[in-house]
């Protein structure tokens, strides 16, 4: 069928389609699709195109948007009249009435309160307008929808950075892009930086999925944030220390409101951090700072980024799950996930690969099924030092008809959905357990593995997962780490790359990956929008804002797990996850002063090591240094001694600020397990606030009665008609 008779009809459908729903003169809004304009008499410039669209519309036309990348059209609001009028004009092909979106690609937004149940974004928390985000990555595929700048403002006038691409890929979204990586342009040859700037403020994209799982529609936490890429990590993910530092210069200089880091090193002194020192003058400046707490779980202590002046971030689940249900000959059914989606359930013979003789064999590595019958089979393979992908291509190789990939205890009940060339399914290690028993249990085991796609509102979540880093701090102990947890498992976003074979070209392409790194730009976008709602507040405000309003139990009303389906602990956890709709309006603040980092790092330092990180000489007097627990810090993290029966109680001073209603009136509630060798006092009754902005001090005392080999964990709350602000509290008592 030629173009003009599909164009006449789909006139003709529209014109039916008004007909019936659209009454009078009243406006409605609708997306009005055009021949491209390269087929008329006009230029190809975005000034050119909008010049296009707006000739369709009266001279009082009501343009609302003028696409030049995902469509060729605008959307405009139109009475009947007036859309009739269009639906004649030379060039127009439909007319869509508007629609409301639900995010669901990344589905952050919507996990975390961003959006209400229709899709639109909740107007409490805002949209992170006129702050820029700077992210210090791998680079960024500018081309990709998600850095669209269609209807974002100039950025504000503070801009002080350059775009290094060549021709006009920077915009009002992605308004700066520099590398500092020799011989390099701004441009992403990994895909991990494209990732990670389009989840803390990527615009909106329609129509976003990963070989057709997680549809919907693909939107960062900020997205009306600005962005600035800052290049400073090689295509391996490498990132010279060097490199880093000019980055986080180049991006205070140039007026960056948020900083997002999603990499690390192993904890050292700060002095010898560049990390560490550039983000302290980035806090002292007044740009905020979010940080990967690193991949090193379930491991205590393998927390990086331990400094207090940042935010340090650990990654969870979401309510998601592509799933891949595996069923027993018995009818035992476990839940699994793969991105891979036949059509069609696949059921066979089922095998363990453990039961070769080959080495290692149960990790179905290369070459490792060789002589060992698997042909038309479902195998089952442990998780271990292969990708999964390259596990089922050796159970292709060796003839077998799918793959499940069990979980080993470490991993516990988290898993992937990954892009398996066969039909698999990934089990956690609870479903392996019980495979194996049935596997051993009968002489003809059978297994079905039933594909279900994108299933959303799975429970428990969110669930620390495995590999995101524990504290307690090797550094400095008495600052809890890490600080919060936000999404960062199985995350979708912008891509750069093709996913999937050859012989599925989709564009734009977005993918799905896991880790801290993930979870960071969740937090730097969340910033972003407390930042727009509170220009004024600094860093530690608005840490302060995340962490003091974070939830503490998963979406049923149960305290968060972890990998293990237990209950998570502080290192785990922090202080619980993000809830970006409280943190906007948290009540009470803890703020922390450049000097007041002064007196905590000559706690620790010489006078010399604390003068590099501050950039000036540094005299650290004996008044001056302060134990890190008396850090005004919202949470409280104390260490006892081998003599803890000789100590008297640890007392901590903090300082809050009132930025909610007035008057105010808050009380203390004091929650630690009721057989706790520890006893948490609060020295006030209250705190009365009678004026905005007004400070009041109060102590904690934290005393050790008897000894204890394990942390002890609970939390101070202070409650309002309003608010509740509740400050973590870990003692930890060390060996004898």
């Amino acid at each position: 069928m030629g173009s003009f008779k599909v164009s006449l009809l789909l006139s003709l459908l529209t014109f039916l389609l008004l007909t019936i729903v659209t009454a009078g003169d009243d406006l409605g809004t609708y997306v009005i699709h055009v021949q491209p304009q390269e087929d008329r008499h006009f230029g190809t410039t975005d000034h050119d195109r909008k010049a296009w669209h707006q000739s369709f519309l009266p001279e009082h036309g009501h343009l609302l948007h003028s696409y030049h990348h995902v469509a060729s059209g605008f959307a405009a609001r139109l009475t009947r009249r007036e859309l009739e009028a269009v639906s004649a004009m030379p060039g127009f092909v439909a007319a869509v009435p508007d629609v409301i979106y639900h995010v669901q690609t990344t589905h952050t937004p919507q996990f975390l309160g961003l959006d209400t149940a229709l899709g639109a974004r909740n107007l409490s928390v805002g949209s992170g307008e006129g702050v820029i985000i700077g992210v210090l990555d791998t680079g960024v595929f500018p081309d990709h929808p998600s850095f669209s700048g269609f209807g974002m403002m100039p950025p504000p006038a503070k801009w002080k950075g350059r775009c290094d691409f060549n021709g006009s890929a920077c915009n009002n979204k992605l308004i700066g892009a520099r590398a500092f990586i020799t011989s390099s342009d701004p441009i992403d040859g990994n895909g991990h930086g494209t990732h990670t700037s389009s989840t803390a403020a990527g615009s909106v994209v329609p129509g976003a999925q990963v070989l057709g799982q997680g549809n919907g529609t693909a939107s960062g936490i900020a997205p009306r944030a600005h962005l600035a890429m800052y290049k400073v990590c090689d295509e391996n993910g490498d990132c010279a220390g060097v490199d880093v530092l000019a980055g986080i210069d180049a991006a205070v200089s140039d007026g960056c409101d948020v900083i997002s880091m999603s990499l690390g090193l192993q904890p050292r002194p700060f002095y010898n951090d560049s990390v560490a020192i550039g983000t302290f003058a980035a806090a002292e400046k007044g740009t905020f700072v979010s940080m990967a707490a690193g991949n090193g779980g379930p491991r205590n202590s393998s927390i990086l980024n331990e400094a207090p002046w940042m935010l340090t971030v650990a990654a969870s689940t979401m309510d998601r799950l592509i799933s891949a249900k595996v069923i027993l000959g018995d009818n035992l059914s476990f839940d699994g996930e793969s991105l891979y989606q036949p059509d069609n359930s696949v059921e066979a013979s089922l095998v363990y690969a453990g039961a070769s003789s080959t080495h290692l064999a149960q990790f179905c590595g290369n070459g490792s099924l060789d002589g060992f019958d698997v042909k038309d089979k479902i195998v089952l393979c442990d998780v271990g030092g292969y990708p999964p992908v390259d596990m089922g291509a050796e159970v292709l190789r060796a003839g077998g008809a799918g793959m499940i990939v069990g979980n080993q205890f470490l991993e516990g009940y988290i898993t992937f959905p990954d892009a398996h060339v066969l039909p698999a399914s990934q089990v956690s290690y609870a479903a392996v357990v019980k495979i194996k028993n049935y596997i051993n249990s009968t002489t003809n085991p059978t297994a079905t593995i039933s594909f279900r796609g994108t299933v959303l509102g799975t429970s428990p979540a969110p669930v620390i997962t495995y590999f995101s880093s524990r504290g307690p701090c090797v550094h400095s102990p008495g600052i809890l780490k890490p600080d919060i947890t936000g999404p960062g498992v199985n995350v979708i976003t912008a891509w750069p790359f093709q996913v999937g074979p050859p012989s599925i070209d989709i564009r734009p392409t977005f993918n799905i990956i896991s880790g801290t790194s993930m979870s960071t730009p969740h937090l730097a976008g969340v910033a972003a929008l407390i930042k727009s709602k509170h220009p004024s507040w600094s860093p530690a405000a608005i840490k302060s804002a995340i962490m003091t309003t974070a939830d503490v139990t998963d979406r049923s009303g149960t305290p968060i797990l972890d990998e293990q389906h237990k209950a998570a602990d502080l290192f785990a956890v922090g202080a619980g996850h993000v809830n970006p709709e409280k943190a906007v309006d948290p009540g009470l603040i803890f703020d922390i002063s450049p000097d007041d980092y002064i007196g905590y790092l000559c706690g620790m330092y010489k006078s010399e090591e604390v003068s590099v990180i501050a950039r000036r000489a540094v005299n650290c007097s004996a008044d001056m240094a302060i134990p890190d627990y008396q850090l005004n810090y919202p949470s409280v993290s104390a260490l006892f001694p081998p003599t803890w029966s000789s100590n008297p109680p640890m007392s901590a001073e903090r300082t809050v600020m009132n930025v909610g209603e007035v008057p105010a009136l808050y009380y203390p509630e004091v929650d630690m397990p009721a057989d706790s060798p520890v006893i948490v006092t609060v020295i006030s009754d209250k705190l009365l606030f009678t004026e905005a902005n007004q400070v009041q001090k109060f102590d904690i005392d934290v005393e050790a009665k008897n000894s204890s080999s394990t942390a002890v964990q609970g939390a101070i709350r202070w409650v309002s008609v309003k608010h509740t602000v509740r400050i973590p509290i870990s003692a930890t008592f060390a060996a004898h």
